[in-house]
């Protein structure tokens, strides 16, 4: 099979997107949309403090046939301490997640001095280490108020803190066109880990995947070229509308069809 066919397997869901749900009720949700992975969110849906919750989340998913494609937390490196993230280690583990989603400090680069990108860097290197003895990986949240606000920085944060361990996320930044947009990611291609699937435009107007085709198309076109498949998450549907996710999932599916083909 030609690795570009194997992209509707990375399909999935962030659970975040469906926070007002139980955990039962975002499996049933991802599976009738014809999803296969779920980055389940620590924040409610596999508390790290409520590890039997977290092993029955794990239980749930594998029993309806989907894969944890990672786990998605609220760690702050530089700012939350590390006993926070040996928590949501061992929770990962127990959730079956190969991956932890971590953000980088709490402040963009334009704020950020020496000091902070000097602790967020031996923050991650830290945490890297800690994730690596349990075989998980760490991934950023290519986010604003961050030190990964931009392709520049978080390839710089990347370059700084030299762990194999740490790739990116990406994700559409605000207000940003497509061709700077898919420009961005294309650099980020050698450390991507995954891509977290929304459309707000302009600003944090929620809109439908078919209302940036344009967008969406150029991503899908520029990864089945050059990535090995990965995760492909839908994130923030527009008014976290349950109903309105197997619509999303079935553009974005066509997407990734038509780029194939």
């Amino acid at each position: 099979m030609n690795r570009r066919d194997t992209w509707s397997d990375h399909l999935g869901l962030c659970s975040v997107t469906l926070r007002h749900l139980p955990a039962e009720a975002v499996i049933d949700v991802t599976r009738s949309a014809g999803l296969s992975r779920i980055e389940w969110g620590a924040d409610v849906h596999a508390p790290p403090t409520d590890l039997a919750r977290v092993a029955e989340v794990r239980e749930l998913t594998e029993a309806a046939g989907l894969t944890v494609a990672s786990y998605g937390s609220y760690w702050r490196a530089g700012v939350s301490p590390m006993s926070d993230l040996e928590l949501l280690i061992t929770a990962a583990a127990s959730l079956g997640a190969p991956r932890i989603r971590v953000w980088a400090g709490e402040i963009g680069t334009a704020q950020a001095d020496r000091a902070t990108w000097d602790g967020v860097v031996a923050g991650l290197r830290e945490a890297c280490v800690v994730a690596r003895d349990h075989d998980i990986e760490l991934a950023l949240e290519f986010h604003p108020n961050t030190l990964t606000d931009s392709v520049d920085t978080t390839l710089e944060l990347l370059e700084r803190v030299a762990d194999d361990g740490l790739r990116t996320y990406w994700q559409p930044r605000l207000d940003e066109e497509t061709e700077p947009s898919v420009a961005g990611l294309r650099r980020l291609v050698p450390v991507l880990a995954g891509i977290h699937v929304f459309s707000w435009w302009p600003a944090a107007n929620r809109l439908r995947l078919a209302e940036r085709t344009e967008l969406w198309a150029a991503v899908a076109d520029l990864l089945v070229r050059a990535v090995t498949p990965c995760d492909l998450l839908l994130e923030f549907v527009p008014d976290d509308d349950q109903d309105l996710v197997a619509e999303e999932a079935a553009t974005l599916r066509d997407l990734f069809a038509a780029a194939v083909t």
